[in-house]
């Protein structure tokens, strides 16, 4: 056997130069002062049995209770962050595994611990609690104590809460089984590339296929990929089925209204703000399939099908940008959000937030990771000859400054911003950087090259998202209507809105439908939505701070300040956008309308 020198390997952890790894010395200054930490946090857990069984209204010890709580978890989460952020270095070191594995047990007793806080809580008699809510003692707690309270009335008796969480492992057998079918035992075979290469077809690289410039090898993945969903078509129904069943079954149990009600309780959202959605994209898929006869002409295409619409319209740009110079090109896209905020990401980026370059064992992707006592740090894999990958590292520093930002602005229990709102920061710095490469493009060819990414981030975060959240919406309804979720009929729903959504001139391969028995996030019904709302609530907030002043550049950064101190509705609306009303969608499919009209202009 012989060995190719040729190839190009990643490096070993030791390998990585100092500077290009992240400094978690702002959680812990080495492994063994974690070491300390962990077992402090675990001596603190015994603390919880001074309080139980005496929350009964006495405002000094709930005080107490809730303020040791608070600690524990800050402490936890400290802790948490660390030996998480230390396993993804190196996932192949079984150290660090065993760090975070130690953590996650300790943390586990904690939560066991600390579980009769909220039924205490929920069994103050309600006249008792208003007065509480109006103490003194307790005005730093009020809007904890108010979260908790809402739940009341879901929250069933003793006997009753025990049965349902009993059932939490068995809820969970619908999303398991899918998710063993689809990743472990699901084989798709071989398919050869445009370069003659035989790929294993895998879920990972049926999208790399897709975006394949040869029509043949698109064509082929989505054939051979779609078989094997037809084949287990009927086991894939009776899992997506279940889980659908398991949601109702929850939502009746709790007193919601619907499932989609359950779903918006937790984030005070009302449903207007989902149906607003759904009616504003639809207003819109005129444009949307103005869009796909565009990429069909521009292609030379006689006709456009599924296969066709992952791969760029025009080739990837040649592009060779350096750490230091995508830091740069982001620092000064970022300029409009003013002094304070470019001088402080700067610091970090050119400093030890990130860790910068892949290595062996390294986790793939990226993320940005924001604890209350830690810098926001940030992982990637930062690769110079990817456009994509300085979008990436402006993405992630969204997040990372809106954890700075609402870190340093509110207490602990108020300053982890909630998931409906956690895409808008991000999505936000990626419309500023967009809007900075378009106005200095070099040629033509360029900014079609942009605005055509444009284009397809809007389409796939806010059309075909909304789309699933459709499809979430009409097939929980058929089930709490008592109509059959079966093969023929979650395909045929699906059918109906690929129809809409694509249009009359869209080719709907017979295959396509089966796409709603390989999407994983309808596992977990009624979020997607938030992607669109994410990404909507950006570019409405982007064009107000681009076009405005002063005023409309605090009023987005008190948005980032302000955590969870509010409802998300509540900080988005003191920020400019009202999510309640239909014109923050509209003003994100306007843009989209726009950028399409001006790309057909440059094709």
């Amino acid at each position: 056997m012989t060995t190719d020198t040729s190839i190009k390997r990643l490096p070993p952890r030791t390998e990585i130069a100092l500077e290009d790894t992240w400094d978690l010395s702002s959680l812990y200054d080495s492994d063994q002062q974690w070491e300390d930490a962990l077992g402090q946090f675990s001596e603190q857990i015994s603390r919880y049995s001074e309080f139980q069984g005496r929350l009964s209204g006495d405002a000094q010890t709930l005080k107490a209770c809730l303020t040791l709580d608070l600690a524990i978890e800050r402490e936890g989460e400290r802790v948490g962050t660390y030996a998480f952020l230390r396993t993804t270095e190196d996932q192949a070191n079984s150290d660090y595994q065993g760090m975070l594995s130690r953590f996650q047990n300790i943390a586990s007793q904690a939560a066991q611990a600390a579980s009769f806080i909220r039924p205490e809580i929920l069994a103050i008699d309600p006249a008792v609690m208003d007065t509480l809510l109006e103490d003194p003692e307790l005005a730093g707690e009020r809007l904890l104590l108010e979260r908790i309270v809402r739940y009341r009335p879901h929250t069933l008796g003793e006997n009753e809460e025990r049965l349902l969480a009993m059932q939490s492992e068995m809820s969970q057998a619908a999303r398991k089984a899918f998710s063993q079918l689809h990743n472990a035992d699901m084989k798709f075979g071989l398919v050869t590339n445009e370069k003659g290469e035989q790929v294993e077809l895998s879920n990972s690289s049926f999208i790399e296929l897709l975006h394949s410039p040869d029509r043949d090898v698109r064509r082929t993945a989505f054939q051979k990929y779609y078989q094997q969903f037809e084949a287990h078509e009927n086991t894939l129904a009776a899992t997506l089925g279940g889980s659908i069943q398991k949601d109702v079954y929850y939502a009746k149990a709790r007193g919601h209204e619907s499932s989609l009600a359950a779903a918006l309780f937790p984030d005070n959202m009302p449903q207007s703000v989902y149906d607003n959605l759904i009616s504003s994209v639809r207003n819109k898929l005129p444009v949307l399939h103005e869009y796909y006869d565009l990429r069909r002409r521009t292609m030379q295409l006689e006709e456009i099908h599924h296969y066709d619409t992952y791969v760029p319209i025009l080739s990837d740009l040649e592009v060779r940008r350096g750490w230091d110079e995508a830091v740069e090109l982001v620092i000064r896209s970022l300029e409009p959000l003013g002094s304070d905020y470019t001088s402080v990401l700067e610091e970090g980026l050119r400093g030890r937030w990130c860790d910068r370059y892949p290595n062996q064992g390294k986790q793939s992707g990226a993320f940005s990771c924001g604890s209350f006592d830690g810098d926001p740090y940030i992982l990637m894999n930062y690769k110079p000859d990817v456009l994509n990958d300085t979008f990436t590292l402006t993405h992630e520093a969204g997040h990372s400054m809106h954890s700075y930002y609402s870190s340093g602005n509110q207490p602990f229990a108020y300053y982890d911003y909630m998931i409906f709102v956690a895409e808008v920061a991000s999505t936000f710095n990626e419309q500023l950087l967009a809007d900075h490469l378009l106005k200095n493009a070099g040629d033509d060819r360029e900014r079609a090259y942009l605005l055509n990414r444009l284009v397809d981030d809007i389409r796939g975060t806010i059309l075909r998202q909304t789309m699933f959240a459709e499809f979430e919406k009409v097939t929980h309804e058929m089930a709490e209507d008592g109509e059959p979720l079966t093969v023929k009929s979650l395909r045929e729903t699906y059918s109906n809105l690929l129809q809409d959504y694509f249009g009359p001139d869209f080719i709907i391969d017979d295959e396509l439908p089966l796409e709603c028995f390989r999407i994983p996030h309808f596992y977990r019904a009624f979020y997607v939505y938030k992607y669109a709302t994410g990404l909507s609530a950006a570019i409405t907030l982007s064009r107000q701070v681009l076009a405005g002043g002063q005023q409309e550049l605090d009023k987005y950064l008190g948005f980032l300040k302000g955590g969870c101190s509010k409802d998300p509705l509540d900080l988005l609306r003191d920020a400019g956008v009202d999510m309640q009303q239909p014109e923050a969608v509209e003003t994100a499919l306007d843009h989209f309308e726009q950028l399409v009209t001006e790309l057909g202009e440059l094709l």
